[in-house]
């Protein structure tokens, strides 16, 4: 039987990036994959390949808008759906393939299979041919991710009625795409098929899309999209949602309990996530787990089986493949003696629609309901010389300040680059910078990241330059 000082189940953004720590802290590591490719959800149905789509597409959407205003004429531009999607399998397998590379340079022990408690210290991997080995592990890392929630009363055929895995590889442009979500992944496999040339309806329950993040960024996202042609239907309630055949057919409820009536010939299910711990024994070895799932761990990660950890979208927290990573570094660190922390606070959400949004730190809405005083600067992108050459001039940048000492409560971002730009609010809050202490860095010129600067003179007694 192998024996390792620390097994990781799941090879995601956040089990990959534990197993590499822990070989690099000298620990003798395995990690265990169901999956004959590595890289969990977000390698090879999420972040990687719903970014090569939202790549792709945006070239053709520029190619057909945007060309002739750059003086670039091109003549019968045409789509090659297929050869989209060849691409985006492409740029998935040489990620995978690389992290493949890491396994071997670290000389981590792979396992394909699926991984099941035994007991605390024994772990059965159940292979694909129908055997099982087991192995012994001093401490383990639970990092089996999440996948697509649904509501209850939608049954998911996969053909019709899909979630974000079956989006990622259609075989068609559908005609009418039906968003049930104003969520990200929602949002963001919403804009694509729209450039490509679908109708998009987007339909979300609450008042606004986007609803976890700062009011401000819900209502510029939204508007920027209208004008991109997605439709949104806010505050509307699906209660059917029906494979006619050839199509589909979502019922709902608008705010004034009058029934609306959407056909399509796809509706895609984006309704957030649920942790994913089907077959690993859990119930084996006594850990527990909350109401929605997730595995209960203390603020070290641990579960209630002291050598046991648990990270990413199986515990509390948002769902995010860089808060995943930082939470497998963590562990990996905390097994090998250190002590490492992680800032929750500081972990920055991204949208990466056009134009991209990007937040971190608390939003204006937290701030009023906590009752902490605060002052807010804005700066409008339009006004940036970057932006306009660029022809990326929607959105704004909301720098958010402790009204007494300064300190930079919250950055919230829409426009070009954004997901790039929020690093610098990431850093900025890590040190606990003040808005006057960003706004006095030499920002190159001209640059979108100039628009924080601009923020946070604005946010210190509204000294913005441009504006």
């Amino acid at each position: 039987m192998n024996k390792y000082d620390v097994t990781v189940i799941g090879s995601g953004p956040g089990g990959y990036v534990a197993a590499i720590r822990c070989a690099q802290l000298g620990l003798k590591t395995a990690i265990i994959e169901k999956y004959s490719t590595m890289g969990g959800t977000c390698l090879n149905v999420g972040c990687i390949p719903s970014k090569a789509l939202l790549d792709s597409s945006h070239h053709y959407h520029d190619a057909l808008s945007h060309f002739d205003k750059h003086g670039i004429d091109v003549d019968n531009i045409t789509l090659d759906f297929p050869k989209m999607i060849e691409r985006k399998a492409n740029v998935v397998s040489q990620t995978s393939a690389g992290i493949n590379f890491l396994m071997d340079k670290n000389k981590i022990d792979v396992y394909e299979g699926r991984g099941e408690f035994f007991d605390t210290t024994h772990i059965n991997i159940h292979k694909n041919d129908g055997s099982v080995e087991k192995i012994e592990s001093k401490k383990t890392i639970i990092a089996t991710g999440s996948k697509p929630g649904s509501l209850p009363f939608i049954k998911l055929d996969k053909e019709r009625v899909i979630t974000s895995t079956e989006a990622l590889k259609l075989k068609e442009v559908p005609k009418h795409l039906i968003v049930i979500g104003g969520g990200v992944i929602g949002l963001e496999l919403g804009q694509v098929y729209k450039r490509l040339g679908a109708e998009v309806s987007v339909i979300e329950y609450m008042p606004k899309i986007i609803s976890g993040m700062d009011a401000m960024l819900s209502k510029e996202l939204q508007k920027s999209l209208k004008k991109q042609g997605l439709k949104f239907f806010v505050y509307h309630k699906v209660t059917s949602v029906t494979n006619t055949g050839e199509g589909v057919k979502v019922t709902a409820e608008n705010k004034k309990g009058e029934e609306v009536v959407f056909d399509g010939d796809y509706s895609l299910i984006s309704v957030g996530r649920i942790p994913f711990t089907t077959g690993l024994g859990l119930n084996n070895i006594g850990i527990q787990t909350t109401k929605r799932g997730q595995i209960e761990t203390n603020d070290h990660l641990q579960t209630n089986i002291e050598n046991i950890y648990a990270i990413g979208d199986v515990v509390k927290g948002a769902m995010l493949a860089h808060k995943a990573e930082e939470e497998g570094t963590m562990v990996a660190e905390l097994i090998a003696g250190e002590k490492p922390h992680i800032d929750y606070n500081l972990i920055p959400g991204v949208v990466y629609t056009w134009p991209e949004v990007a937040a971190v730190g608390k939003t204006e809405e937290e701030l009023k309901e906590a009752g902490i005083a605060y002052k807010a600067g804005s700066f409008n992108m339009r006004a940036l010389g970057r932006a306009r050459a660029s022809m990326d001039t929607d959105g704004q940048v909301k720098v958010l300040a402790d009204a007494n000492t300064d300190e930079i409560l919250g950055v919230h971002m829409i426009g070009a680059r954004a997901a790039d730009m929020i690093a610098e609010a990431v850093v900025a809050m890590e040190f606990r910078a003040s808005a006057e202490d960003v706004s006095r860095m030499s920002h190159a010129h001209p640059t979108y990241t100039e628009a924080i600067k601009e923020a946070c003179l604005a946010a210190t007694a509204d000294r913005a330059i441009h504006a």
